[in-house]
């Protein structure tokens, strides 16, 4: 069993040191600063037209001009908070419902289980985007529609991990001796279950994350999410491309952003499971 006593320090001091975790808390850092804190350092207005559409870079504009001749560093700046949001939002809401299903499902070892699981099996067989699709038609294209639509979609495979590690850690020693104790359910699966399948979930959260931004992005690219004239990364992309001879940068810059976003969410979602993988003992 994973121990929460004195090796805590120790696992911990590892984690922070592990070289994934500090480059992608760095790349992070960057990121999520731009995305939230770039607006103040903007002179620009990410809505008004400084030029010619399409210009290249020069002139006071860094990253040139967007396809309606709006400075694409002011809408860069002004453009990220909302992807972040939205993909932040789904992921904790998703683990929260995969995470109880997924336990409940894998503890129980009654016809609680295949329900479940057939339902999930049933979602996972839909594509993703034609679910996100489907939703915002019937739903409209307001946030919380996006949200609820990536939930929808990524909640079957982060159930089917935790069903699959509950299933695994439930026949271990120290879970037979709880429930021999004449612990109640919940806090097996609290204190026994839970924390001995961090790991597994840690590394399928980053994966969960980076979809979150993929399918918001991808939504907003066409066009049926956050709505033009508001900046936001996805959009940039989807509007920009008619410039993209002229100006790439309007293209490159949003994309290079939430590359870099996926790149570091999943460099520390690797470094904690190594550290983790490392230091975490079978009782």
């Amino acid at each position: 069993m994973i121990t929460l006593g004195g090796p805590t320090k120790r696992v911990r001091w590892r984690v922070l040191n592990d070289w994934g975790v500090r480059v992608g808390a760095i790349m992070l850092l960057i990121v999520v600063g731009i995305a939230f804190f770039g607006s103040l350092l903007s002179s620009q207005s990410p809505y008004e037209t400084a030029g010619i559409p399409g210009a290249s870079p020069g002139g006071g504009h860094l990253l040139g001009l967007d396809f309606e001749g709006r400075d694409v560093l002011a809408r860069l700046l002004h453009g990220g908070s909302s992807t972040i949001i939205l993909a932040t939002t789904a992921t904790i809401v998703l683990y929260v419902v995969a995470i109880s299903v997924g336990l409940l499902a894998g503890y129980s070892k009654s016809v609680i289980d295949p329900l479940l699981m057939r339902g999930v099996d049933v979602l996972l067989s839909v594509p993703s985007l034609l679910v996100m699709l489907l939703f915002i038609t019937g739903l409209g294209s307001s946030k919380p529609v996006l949200v609820l639509a990536a939930v929808i979609v990524l909640f079957p495979g982060a159930a089917r991990i935790v069903r699959s590690a509950t299933l695994e850690v439930s026949t271990r020693g120290f879970v037979e001796a709880a429930v021999a104790r004449g612990e109640n359910t919940v806090a097996i699966l609290r204190r026994e279950v839970l924390p001995n399948i961090i790991p597994p979930i840690v590394a399928d959260l980053g994966l969960r994350f980076s979809w979150s931004i993929i399918l918001i992005a991808s939504v907003n690219f066409l066009g049926l999410g956050i709505k033009p004239p508001s900046p936001d990364w996805g959009v940039m992309i989807s509007e920009n491309l008619v410039t993209l001879s002229s100006n790439p940068w309007a293209v490159i810059a949003p994309a290079l952003m939430i590359g870099l976003l996926i790149i570091a969410v999943n460099l520390m979602g690797d470094g904690v499971v190594r550290q983790l993988g490392t230091s975490g003992a079978g009782r």
